[in-house]
């Protein structure tokens, strides 16, 4: 790989490592504080709706700016965040205040990719990137379960003292030293990134204007995207993975609780089984599939349709741990293709911070329909299992008509070289 790109890997590591595990000690917080259990998937609602109510702007900053340097400003708003979390203000108000961060992130660091790789490379590169962010999923849940079950340690060891928990800036919690925690990964991860070397590629920064951050010019931009034929169908097929996806991480933590009578740190761990099989997935796609054969990876996205239903009638741990791998890997050799696929044609089609930020307004869109959709279910009584069927009908009603039409295009070719 060119030279900084393990630079960029290793930064990005340690922000969404913090960001995993803060997640995870955010529901903890939630109750702790007292709070209903269908404000969490709220947290997550919080944390992607400014990717979705800055889309228009995400972009043209990414591009305007030395993405390195934007990217290290970006953790010191999500530390920012975390002691407005501390401050006594709404979590979900805190959450927003890190998503913020979050959204501006997101379109440095994969621009960076599409600028410091070439294409030959690019599918490999997108290996690397989602074997590094699905590593920082799994050691984020493992360390929030970590300093979950640490907290509840301190909290009912003051219990058992009739001790007042401690306050910290202006909120009583247990939390406050796994919180202080957190703030020195971003720090970690801010000094990563302004410690980046320079990219192999020269790259032209594209000053701000009032036009470039209009919604009309990100609007255009958006349906540029979707019109073009790869570029449309690779968005449609992230976009759906990412709304299922993250409705998949709060379903495995309230399965793990209601069916398999896990506590929270122990549900934390195994919800991190998926992203050891996303890994797995990753790592196979990026030796199999080039870009020219992206597409041939939608049959996995079936796969994974099946699988969903399947998780919530289980009840025996040893069995949840094969099936939460198998729907990683599924995840996996969908999600690597159809991304290096997209970020190749929005390179073409607009510029690395354009199309990135089109690609975040529409999969974090769906992930915000999606939450909303799975809280208020949960919020009627809905089941899990019904919650996963539809999931699951979802899924195979999106992917079965491309997956037919590859089919078709796979055998007209077959037909005509019989005849010759």
């Amino acid at each position: 790989m060119p030279k900084g790109f393990y630079y960029l890997i290793g930064a990005q590591f340690a922000s969404a490592l913090a960001d995993n595990a803060l997640l995870i000690l955010g529901i903890y917080f939630l109750t702790e504080q007292g709070y209903p259990g269908w404000w969490a998937p709220l947290l997550k609602f919080s944390l992607t709706l400014a990717y979705v109510l800055l889309a228009c702007v995400v972009g043209p900053l990414a591009d305007a700016f030395k993405k390195n340097q934007l990217m290290a400003w970006m953790n010191a708003l999500k530390m920012l965040g975390v002691v407005v979390l501390l401050s006594g203000a709404h979590p979900v108000f805190a959450f927003a205040i890190i998503g913020l961060g979050a959204s501006v992130y997101a379109p440095s660091k994969y621009g960076l990719v599409t600028e410091s790789v070439p294409p030959r490379l690019l599918v490999r590169a997108n290996a690397w990137l989602e074997v590094s962010v699905v590593l920082s999923v799994i050691f984020g849940i493992a360390l929030g379960g970590a300093l979950t079950g640490l907290a509840q340690s301190w909290g009912e060891s003051a219990s058992a003292q009739n001790v007042a928990r401690s306050t910290v800036l202006g909120v009583q919690t247990d939390a406050g030293p796994s919180m202080a925690l957190i703030i020195g990964i971003y720090l970690v991860a801010a000094v990563l990134n302004f410690g980046l070397k320079p990219m192999a590629k020269p790259v032209t920064l594209v000053p701000l204007s009032l036009r470039s951050i209009s919604f009309a010019t990100f609007w255009k931009s958006n349906q540029q995207l979707w019109r073009d034929p790869l570029g449309g169908m690779s968005l449609y097929v992230t976009t759906l993975y990412w709304g299922v996806g993250a409705v998949m991480q709060f379903a495995v933590l309230l399965w793990a609780q209601q069916t398999l009578g896990l506590t929270l740190k122990s549900g934390a761990y195994l919800q991190a089984l998926v992203a050891v099989g996303v890994i797995l997935g990753a790592f196979v796609a990026g030796r199999r599939f080039k870009l020219h054969s992206a597409r041939q990876a939608l049959p996995w996205g079936l796969l994974l349709a099946v699988l969903l239903p399947v998780i919530v009638v289980i009840s025996e741990p040893g069995w949840a741990i094969g099936l939460l791998l198998c729907v990683g890997f599924s995840g996996g050799m969908l999600l690597v293709p159809m991304n290096a696929l997209l970020q190749h044609r929005g390179m073409q089609v607009l510029s690395a911070g354009r199309s990135i930020a089109v690609q975040g307004f529409n999969e974090n869109l769906c992930v915000l329909l999606m939450l909303a959709a799975y809280s208020a279910l949960l919020a009627y009584g809905v089941s899990l299992a019904l919650i996963m069927l539809l999931m699951a009908t979802l899924l195979v009603a999106a992917i079965a008509p491309l997956c037919l039409l590859l089919w078709r295009q796979w055998r007209v070719p077959a037909r005509r070289s019989v005849k010759a």
